[in-house]
């Protein structure tokens, strides 16, 4: 029996350290809910964890440059919904000043409103959406995912000559009107296009939209995968290394007792 190296002790405080600091990582994660509290918990992990949070983030971007897409060509439609209308009324107006039974001061009233509604049509052409003009015809490519490929979302130009023409035309006179009628009829036709242009735009865009929130989604699931902590798991851990702490203080307070019965040999 020797007092200077006390072997059993020395062995008690090793595997309460090891203890202890099982303890204090378990504690940790729990308290963080990451299963990598340091990146020497699992350096390969955190370094995939880290690209795909990145690539969440640049998903949640692009979702969000999609949506406000969708915006943009929403707020066009509900204009072009309105200059649907003024065209549809300015045709009737080309038949109505054809009739024979009407003069041309009954024309006349009829070209006051068909000129307001030609203003109005004009007017719409102007309009943006946050600074970004809607109806310039300029094609616009839409952020459509995390690696910045696009999207060509087809541009409406209200201010070609189909609608200009339209819009230029009077009906005043009979042959003026039978013209407008002809100009008119055109601008709806081409109306009617870009509206189209306008719903597949959408379309497209719904279906990037919902791709890009199924990847976020997925994309999450696999970083928490690696990332976030097992509750139910670690508690048992945790649990486990409590008993060992516990019971490794009592022994190595055990084994430090122990050269005091050299002093029964003294005795």
């Amino acid at each position: 029996m020797v007092i200077n190296t006390n072997t059993t002790a020395q062995s008690a405080a090793a595997q309460l350290g090891q203890s202890s600091a099982m303890l204090s990582k378990s504690l940790a994660r729990l308290s963080s809910g990451s299963k990598i509290v340091s990146p020497a918990d699992d350096s390969a992990g955190l370094a995939v964890s880290m690209k795909l949070n990145a690539q969440i983030s640049r998903t949640n971007a692009a979702q969000s440059n999609v949506g406000n897409a969708i915006s943009f060509n929403q707020t066009q439609d509900g204009y072009l919904q309105k200059v649907n209308d003024a065209l549809n009324r300015m045709s009737e107006l080309s038949v109505l000043s054809q009739d024979v039974t009407k003069t041309d001061a009954d024309r006349s009233l009829y070209n006051t409103e068909f000129s307001t509604l030609a203003t109005y049509v004009g007017d719409a052409s102007t309009k943006d959406f946050n600074g970004v003009s809607l109806f310039s015809g300029t094609a616009l490519n839409v952020t459509s995912d995390s690696d910045g490929n696009t999207f060509s979302n087809v541009g409406v130009n209200l201010g070609n000559t189909t609608y200009t023409t339209a819009t230029g035309s009077s009906v005043d006179t009979s042959a003026h009107a039978a013209t407008a009628l002809t100009n008119v009829k055109a601008a709806i036709t081409q109306l009617a296009k870009d509206r189209a242009n306008i719903g597949s735009n959408i379309e497209a865009l719904g279906y990037h939209s919902d791709q890009l929130s199924s990847l976020s989604n997925n994309l999450s699931a696999a970083k928490s995968r690696i990332t976030d902590v097992d509750v139910a798991q670690e508690s048992t851990t945790y649990a486990k290394n409590n008993i060992l702490v516990q019971s490794g203080t009592a022994m190595l307070a055990q084994a430090n007792s122990m050269p005091q019965s050299v002093l029964r040999l003294l005795g």
